[in-house]
């Protein structure tokens, strides 16, 4: 099978008692449009969240209102269609087993096997430890050996901890203490990984080409396991629109092909009666192919085998336009010049304690907050962690929260020797005690925290660019940091008359600046250039435009000359740039998630910018070229100061200019 690309899942949960399952299945008409819309790769359930299947095992329960094979006739009519069929089963959840099997569940820390919430999928989660992990293995072994599938789509692979007997005797002989929180999220952890590779390779004993993917378990982890990636990300259902950044970052570092896994629905997975606008999807789908993703439309199923005719529309608009851009996207990779460092791989399944998760999330705003800030700025970036290598980049930015274990400070000392540079923030620097600064590259001496609450600072003319003429506020409390001799204070912090306290007679909430104290907000020592607060994390709680403005000038010091330049290009507009031999591809987007009502954020149509100037750096390849995808139209260009400059002439949602030498 080859790297998926034109995508689409389908989720088929059924309650057992729904008397119509796969009563008015067309499968060549289904496939049929699907064909239309240049699908080339399709999941669908063997095994749905209920626990029922929808072939003839012999091993599971069928579901009852079935009256034949769908499975063997839904993946029949793909391979005859030239669609690859991946088959999904949902291996934390199964709830018609686990209804006739309470043994088989998860007994929690508090003693239960169906927690209170019986309207929550996860109420009921099944424990691997039990012979369901060996009933569940033979499932796949059944599906793989009778039919010609693709692939495997494991779901939900995360169950919370159990102390039922069979995990409490392993704990025992391990040498975990099951009453230390730490200890049973760390046993767990090992549990669930240790589940994803007996399933894969059980199924890879049959057939080692299987594309095979584990939902819930750490991207890291899948390392040896899975053969692909997809990164599941519903905006309006729970993930929002600051997710996929992240994850399309991230992601591709890992060296596997990577799914961009958007949905239709309004809602979130199974909204039956929910479709997105066609923008907001596109703009999903878009964003993927613009990071060096490809695409996946998530879908549900009805029980019965309606066509939803909208939905199916909805496909074939976007496929259609959207596989116009093949040729630009085959092979295709993001290039950049700075990373994000960040020591917690998303989504961090290893980090569920309950000391460790408040930790992880509070470690995950600041990186959500640098996310955003330098998609702004138009940098080109991946997100690193420890896993990947880090020699390709320029910028090296460290959020806020990353201290340094032995292995990070002799990364950052090779980097810094290359010539690299660090742009770093807060705690980020320091040993993991928060004690000293590990290199002394830094230049600054570390006095702890901040005894201001709030306090503000005001930018040295160096910074000062665009900046307000005021003390600006700092929302977030920082640390307390001195310039060693040699050290360039750019920005100094300024003390408020008093601090947010209650006295006895006063709530002090009106808390104005006062005077300049000479310590140093914002510091550069050679390629180092370090802010005394999680600036990071005050742009994503505080999202104060100052303070982006503040973090562009110290990275324009640092980096006068990125990958991009769009000086007109609006804040919520982003430039990406991926490569393919011979010629470059930036990808300019246009679109403005908004806030409707209580909590939903849609995106109801593209808006359009016209005559953007924009310029590539060169990097010493001649372009020949620049014209714009898919239509070849040709586009004005000069090349000075080591930039390919043009302008485009509208960008309508989104534009791809294409550079080819």
């Amino acid at each position: 099978m080859h790297d998926p690309k034109w995508c689409i899942f389908f989720d088929f949960h059924t309650m057992p008692a729904n008397p119509d399952v796969g009563k008015g299945f067309d499968f060549d008409a289904i496939t049929g449009h699907l064909a239309d819309c240049g699908v080339d790769y399709m999941v669908f359930p063997a095994r749905c969240n209920l626990g029922t299947a929808y072939y003839n095992t012999r091993v599971g329960i069928r579901h009852p209102a079935l009256e034949y094979d769908l499975l063997e006739r839904l993946v029949m009519a793909c391979n005859k269609r030239g669609i690859a069929l991946t088959t999904y089963i949902n291996i934390g959840l199964s709830h018609e087993e686990a209804l006739l099997h309470r043994e088989w569940c998860v007994l929690t820390e508090e003693g239960y096997t169906y927690r209170p919430n019986r309207l929550d999928h996860f109420f009921r989660q099944m424990c691997y430890n039990t012979g369901y992990g060996e009933h569940v293995t033979e499932m796949v072994r059944e599906i793989v050996s009778g039919y010609p599938v693709a692939g495997l789509f494991f779901d939900c692979m995360y169950t919370f901890p159990c102390v039922g007997v069979e995990c409490l005797r392993e704990m025992q002989e391990l040498g975990y203490d099951w009453q230390d929180p730490e200890q049973l999220h760390a046993y767990n952890y090992l549990k669930m990984n240790r589940m994803a590779r007996q399933l894969a390779d059980a199924a890879k004993a049959i057939n080692p080409e299987l594309l095979i993917y584990c939902n819930g378990i750490d991207y890291e982890a899948q390392h040896g396991i899975g053969t692909y990636l997809e990164f599941e990300c519903l905006p309006t259902g729970g993930w929002g629109y600051e997710t996929l950044p992240i994850g399309a970052r991230y992601l591709r570092t890992l060296g596997k092909p990577v799914l961009n896994m958007s949905g239709r629905f309004h809602k979130s997975w199974g909204d039956f009666g929910g479709i997105r606008t066609e923008a907001s999807l596109e703009y999903d789908l878009v964003y993927g192919m613009a990071n060096a993703m490809r695409c996946t439309i998530g879908d549900h199923f009805h029980p019965r085998g309606d066509i939803n005719r909208a939905v199916f529309s909805l496909y074939k608009h976007l496929y259609d336009r959207l596989r116009q851009y093949e040729p630009w996207l085959e092979g295709a990779r993001a290039a950049v010049d700075t990373a994000i460092v960040w020591p917690y791989p998303y989504p961090g399944y290893q980090y569920m304690s309950p000391a460790t998760r408040p930790l992880y999330e509070h470690y995950y705003s600041a990186l959500r907050g640098a996310t955003r800030l330098l998609c702004e700025l138009k940098m080109q970036f991946d997100i690193v962690t420890g896993f990947v290598d880090w020699d390709q980049y320029d910028v090296l930015v460290l959020p806020d929260y990353a201290t340094l274990s032995p292995e990070w400070v002799a990364r950052l000392r090779q980097h810094l020797d290359k010539g690299g540079a660090v742009l770093s923030s807060a705690w980020s620097g320091l040993d993991p005690g928060r004690e000293r600064f590990m290199l002394p590259d830094w230049g600054v001496e570390y006095r702890g925290q901040d005894p201001f609450d709030p306090a503000f600072f005001v930018p040295g003319p160096a910074l000062a660019e665009n900046m307000p003429e005021m003390p600006i506020t700092l929302y977030q409390r920082g640390t307390d940091i001195a310039a060693l001799p040699g050290t360039e204070v750019l920005g100094e912090i300024i003390a408020p008359y008093y601090n947010r306290h209650w006295d006895g007679y006063h709530g002090f909430v009106y808390m104005p600046p006062d005077r300049p104290t000479g310590r140093a907000f914002v510091t550069q020592r050679g390629r180092v250039g370090h802010f005394s607060h999680p600036v990071f994390t005050s742009y994503y709680l505080d999202a104060q435009v100052p303070m982006r403005q503040v973090v562009a000038n110290l990275l324009r010091r640092l980096q006068p000359s990125p990958l991009v330049q769009a000086p007109t290009l609006p804040s919520f507009a982003r430039a990406n740039i991926t490569a393919q031999p011979g010629r470059r591809m930036l990808w300019l987007m246009s679109y403005v998630p908004e806030r409707r009502g209580d909590s939903m954020d849609m995106i109801e149509e593209p808006i359009e910018l016209r005559d953007v100037p924009v310029a590539l750096r060169a990097d010493g390849r001649e372009v020949r070229q620049v014209y714009l995808a898919p239509t070849g139209e040709p586009l004005p260009f000069e090349v000075r100061d080591g930039y390919v400059h043009t302008t485009v002439p509208v960008v309508k949602g989104y534009a791809v200019v294409v550079f080819e030498g």
